[in-house]
């Protein structure tokens, strides 16, 4: 049942949004700054939603992988990718967490009155959170994690997927997981097949598309997860659970204008503010950096967080540029049959190099390398793209 607020709270900090990015940030402060009262308001009855996020070893530095540790559902060593030329094993260990285990963990860690789950954020603002059923919320320093927001000022494309636990009668036989397999047909932009091997017989598999347009048929996502099934010999028994989302993958577009269209605050996190990473989307990174540099803050204000949390979106969107790049080459280089080719390409780079490119770490000379031998878009179309980000 969601949890009823009282007519009015006071808090020392009040975050709007109980996703990745606000769970993250309030189990960091309940370590850190446990002397804070804190609260955490979520839209959805239970924290996280209905999500698997992923990681890379290397996204993550050492010193910050206790916050979530207790959250990881699966761990590997390594996983796999195939693309038509060629298929790769790589070394950097792959993990993932269920939104399940955040929810448990917030729940297990901080005390009943700090989490308003079933409670939407109607307005947002300094210092104060005004619910829909009336509540008003005011806090020393308030923080808007809602999602994406308007995103009209940005050029993207989109990443969409639909995904299925599968329990399986048979063994599937991976060790691994399949971070991509795009030996699959290529329909509606750049398509692989993710797979996720949580137990001998439950896979978690996602069908997903590098497209232009956000538009999901979840019924033809489904099918194509059969078939793909089927074609491996995998014989399903049933499907636990299922998964969807389309998430922008940003090119291009006006920093200034989109922090502008979403609202006075300045105190964000997550998409919202954009801190995501350009190329795969992927958020956790970026959230765990944020959760651990509010906590480790040593006075939380809303002054401070304003400033702070607009200059690392700055930062971030500016420290992007090299893979808004690549991005614009995938999505506006390459006809979608063959934007395969582009993270074909990139995979056939040293593991060093992949592994810097996914934490957002590359160094010039990774930057050089990923952009020289054959080019997998035309020419003609990659200078002006070169010249626009240059």
């Amino acid at each position: 049942m969601p949890k009823k607020a009282p007519s009015s709270l006071q808090y020392d900090l009040a975050i709007a949004g109980g996703g990745l990015a606000g769970g993250l940030i309030a189990l960091a402060l309940t370590k850190l700054r446990p002397e804070l009262h804190i609260t955490l308001v979520e839209a959805e009855n239970q924290f996280g939603g209905n999500h698997i996020w992923s990681f890379f070893e290397s996204d993550i530095e050492p010193e910050h992988r206790w916050l979530l540790d207790p959250l990881i559902s699966r761990q590997w060593d390594g996983y796999d990718v195939h693309f038509p030329k060629y298929s790769r094993r790589l070394n950097n260990g792959y993990f993932s967490i269920e939104s399940v285990k955040l929810d448990a963990e917030l729940r297990k860690r901080l005390p009943p009155e700090s989490l308003l789950s079933g409670q939407r954020a109607e307005s947002v603002e300094s210092s104060r959170i005004q619910l829909a059923d009336g509540t008003e919320i005011t806090a020393n320093a308030v923080l808007d994690v809602r999602g994406g927001g308007d995103m009209s000022a940005l050029e993207t494309g989109w990443q969409k997927f639909c995904g299925q636990m599968l329990k399986l009668r048979r063994p599937h036989g991976l060790e691994h997981p399949v971070i991509m397999d795009a030996t699959v047909e290529q329909i509606d932009g750049y398509r692989f097949i993710y797979c996720l091997p949580f137990s001998e017989t439950e896979i978690f598999v996602e069908d997903t598309y590098y497209a232009d347009m956000p538009d999901l048929d979840s019924a033809t996502s489904h099918g194509r997860i059969a078939d793909y099934a089927a074609q491996r010999g995998w014989e399903i028994e049933a499907v636990l659970s299922e998964e969807k989302g389309q998430l922008p993958v940003i090119y291009g577009g006006d920093f200034d204008a989109f922090w502008q269209a979403n609202g006075t605050l300045h105190a964000r996190a997550g998409a919202r503010a954009a801190l995501i990473q350009p190329i795969t989307s992927y958020s956790l990174p970026m959230a765990v950096r944020t959760a651990m540099l509010i906590a480790e803050t040593p006075e939380i204000d809303q002054q401070k967080l304003d400033e702070m949390l607009r200059n690392l979106a700055r930062k971030h969107w500016k420290d992007g540029k090299f893979y808004r790049l690549l991005c614009a080459f995938l999505f506006l280089g390459a006809d979608p049959a063959k934007r395969y080719k582009t993270l074909q390409h990139t995979y056939a780079k040293d593991e060093p190099l992949l592994a810097r490119f996914y934490s957002g770490k590359s160094t010039r000379m990774d930057k050089l390398s990923l952009l020289t031998g054959k080019p997998p878009i035309p020419v003609s179309r990659a200078i002006p793209l070169l010249l626009k980000y240059r």
